[in-house]
């Protein structure tokens, strides 16, 4: 079991990578998005964060900040959950926009989401992001090679597989961003929707 000092060291670490935050806001908004690997989240996430002045938290990074050569166990990605919803809260309750890039695709998890948003009482936008498949695949193959230096995933068409297997519904309204086409329509969209 973590103890809060171990949660508090890591949200600091975690708050230390983030580099310049925004202006707070009166009303903050929760963006959490989802998607498998390779199916464009950190894109998608860099062009909202455009139009939308929030702080991107991505899975990948952040994981590489707490562990520097991450082994993925289910361990270390609770302790590393653990540390990114306290820095969420403590975002959202300081009026700072967050958008969580990570897969979240099992609906348990995203639940824990959701009640940060309910017990803070902001707003929140979930986006599943996806592309076809053969894109993806190619993608992936990409990564493995460097060629986009902005990537920090590691994730491989071996657990792109394995993930696309366990994906589960969102049961909740959300809007769905296909990266294989021009994604701005959807992008406005969710800016209109997080400012009304």
């Amino acid at each position: 079991m973590m103890g809060a000092e171990t949660v508090v060291a890591d949200v600091q670490k975690l708050k230390q990578g983030l580099g310049e935050l925004p202006e707070p806001v009166a009303n903050p908004v929760f963006v959490i998005v989802s998607g498998l690997p390779g199916t464009g989240k950190s894109h998608f996430s860099r062009k909202l964060a455009e139009q939308l002045p929030s702080v991107i938290l991505e899975s990948d990074t952040l994981r590489k900040r707490l562990y520097p050569s991450p082994t993925y166990s289910a361990q270390e990605s609770h302790r590393l959950f653990n540390a990114c919803h306290r820095l969420i809260e403590e975002l959202l309750d300081s009026g700072i926009t967050a958008i969580l890039d990570a897969t979240n695709l099992v609906e348990q998890h995203r639940e824990r989401l959701y009640l940060i948003s309910q017990r803070l009482k902001v707003k929140q936008i979930i986006v599943r992001v996806e592309a076809p498949r053969n894109l993806v695949l190619k993608r992936l193959q990409g990564r493995s090679r460097g060629i986009d230096r902005g990537d920090n995933s590691d994730a491989d068409s071996g657990v792109y597989q394995r993930m696309r297997a366990r994906a589960e519904r969102i049961r909740r309204n959300h809007f769905v961003v296909d990266t294989s086409r021009d994604i701005t329509p959807v992008v406005d969209k969710i800016v209109r929707a997080a400012r009304r």
